[in-house]
């Protein structure tokens, strides 16, 4: 039987400035592959427990909280996406596990992409979730701005402290984007970001990371080109609505369109009635992404 989605084991992996916190669904067979799966920028490696869910112990998956989140929160700079791509290969390396298929949900997506380009000989093939495409800002959008959009809700968490554990879930119960989704398992992946004790309790996030980091997602040539550069196979996920479940997406077909995206070597796909999140946590955006991924695995067979 595979690892409870709420309750995967625990393990730590070295990398330069501390210890990488991996939660860990095993497989059922010793033999079967691993998965790497890179979660958002201000997640942990819990957002994926849908989709350990639904792999049902087929594959064996490796969810990292990323430094300067979650159980990684101590890990210290330098932040930014190659710094997160070099953590993922070491992390491959660390447990032997490559070449090795990587997934990697919004922010993860652009980190997804470099781990492939900066280290090919370590991911066999990338499976990308409504993130690493970057489109040119709509003329007169400054970079100032849309750096504001993509990080003012962040940052505004970021700077918040919670008397109790109930006053954080009642926080994000009011997101517009989980509507009448709010499950135990969001409530488990919500509650271990928190930090501190009552009545100051916040978020593990740590600031500076956050700040470098979607800096970087906007802002920076190597990663707004990874996905361009690919050294494997790979394949884009989209979500039809937004980070807020407004009725525009980060992605649409236009914009894939003037990112330049070759679909004959990176085909996207659209996951009609999903947001931002629910293409990760919903049972028929994790059903897509994990469809993608036993494909692949089927196919490695």
């Amino acid at each position: 039987m595979s690892q409870s989605p709420l309750k995967p084991e625990e393990l730590t992996v070295a990398v330069p400035g501390g210890e990488l916190a991996v939660l860990r669904w095993p497989a059922a067979e010793p033999d079967a592959p691993t998965i790497v799966a890179v979660h958002g920028i201000t997640a942990n490696g819990l957002a994926w427990y849908e989709v350990a869910r639904q792999l049902a112990g087929r594959v064996t998956l490796l969810a990292p909280d990323l430094r300067g989140r979650g159980g990684s929160r101590a890990v210290a700079g330098p932040y930014g996406l190659a710094r997160h791509a070099d953590d993922v290969a070491a992390l491959i390396t660390a447990l032997g596990t490559g070449p090795t298929t990587v997934v990697g949900h919004s922010m993860g997506a652009w980190v997804t992409a470099l781990a492939a380009v900066r280290h090919p000989e370590l991911v066999r093939r990338v499976l990308l979730v409504d993130g690493a495409l970057t489109f040119p800002l709509p003329e007169g959008i400054r970079e100032e701005d849309a750096l504001a959009a993509v990080l003012g809700p962040a940052l505004a968490r970021l700077s918040m402290t919670f008397p109790d554990r109930d006053a954080y879930r009642e926080f994000w119960q009011r997101h517009p984007a989980f509507g009448t989704a709010w499950s135990a398992e969001i409530d488990a992946y919500t509650q271990r970001d928190l930090v501190g004790v009552e009545p100051e309790l916040r978020s593990s996030c740590v600031l500076e990371a956050v700040q470098t980091d979607g800096a970087q997602v906007l802002l920076d040539r190597d990663a707004a080109t990874a996905v361009h550069r690919l050294p494997c196979p790979a394949e884009l996920l989209w979500a039809e609505r937004g980070l807020l479940d407004e009725p525009q997406g980060l992605y649409d077909h236009q914009r894939i369109g003037l990112a330049g995206l070759d679909q004959a070597r990176v085909p996207a796909s659209l996951v009609p009635d999903t947001n931002h999140y629910s293409i990760l946590w919903g049972e028929p955006g994790a059903e897509c992404i994990v469809r993608g991924l036993l494909a692949d695995v089927t196919a490695a067979g």
